[in-house]
């Protein structure tokens, strides 16, 4: 029997790109101890291993959930229910649930499986302890389990309201792999003006550093914005080419808005607000 002293377990449920960065997150900033931690994946995977490695248990039988505080539903959203409800029965009756699934409400998840649930929607740098999160629930006590977990390896944005998750979801969660595609045509147009390929990624790489770094010292995107393009400099120019055709406006509206209706439609069994 286990001791009241030992710490309740952590169950994270997948495995895969964003619940490996998670647990890489844990792990790097002690957040949660690997003796403390359930990890439940259908496939072996590097980060389970690891953690394994140091004291985690990986798909240990079901009595492991019986006195867990938390689990971590971080499986693709299509699968969420055949992985879940398996599970109600061996889970604590006290235990949150966090979703960290695009488009699955939380009164689906808790009807389910009948535990409080809060949805976190965080960004892959949570592997770095730098990514952040829109998080919300309708349960103090789900909120603060998630903000527990989740504080220490992201930046969290409160969302009033459970609507805003889509939104939220595409703007964050989506959004560095937008920035990456345009600073992989930055490049591109690099190439076009004579600069090789090797050349050009690196230059708009460090660009983005450099503009990382300043947000990351608390500037404000205006300032930093204002402090490169001085008037009638190259910088300049070339923001007025982007923003006077108004193309820059609509490739990120577009990139949104299709981010949102997806996780509004992709998934089955759900319902939406």
């Amino acid at each position: 029997m286990a001791s009241q002293r030992e710490p309740r377990p952590v169950v994270l449920v997948g495995c895969g790109r964003l619940g490996s960065a998670i647990l890489e997150g844990w792990l790097a900033t002690g957040t949660v101890a690997p003796s403390a931690l359930v990890i439940l994946t259908p496939s072996q995977k590097p980060a389970a291993q690891a953690a394994l490695a140091l004291g985690a248990r990986v798909n240990p039988p079901t009595v492991a959930l019986a006195r867990a505080t938390t689990l971590v539903l971080a499986v693709k959203p299509a699968m969420w229910r055949a992985a879940i409800e398996p599970l109600a029965e061996a889970l604590a009756p006290d235990a949150v649930v966090v979703s960290v699934m695009a488009g699955v409400k939380a009164g689906d998840i808790a009807l389910a499986i009948g535990r409080r649930v809060a949805r976190v929607m965080p960004t892959t740098g949570v592997a770095q302890a730098r990514g952040v999160a829109a998080i919300w629930s309708d349960v103090d006590v789900a909120r603060e389990v998630a903000a527990g977990l989740f504080r220490p390896i992201a930046e969290l944005v409160d969302l009033a309201d459970e609507g805003l998750m889509d939104a939220a979801t595409a703007t964050a969660g989506s959004a560095p792999a937008f920035i990456l595609a345009f600073t992989q045509a930055l490049a591109r147009a690099g190439v076009a003006q004579g600069l090789d390929a090797d050349a050009a990624i690196r230059l708009v790489g460090g660009a983005l550093r450099s503009a990382a770094a300043g947000l990351e010292a608390g500037e404000t995107i205006e300032a930093l914005i204002a402090r490169i393009a001085s008037p009638g400099g190259t910088t300049s120019a070339g923001l007025h080419a982007m923003t006077t055709s108004g193309d820059l406006d609509r490739v990120a509206a577009a990139a949104i808005d299709a981010a949102v209706a997806r996780a509004r439609t992709l998934y089955p069994g759900t319902t939406h607000l």
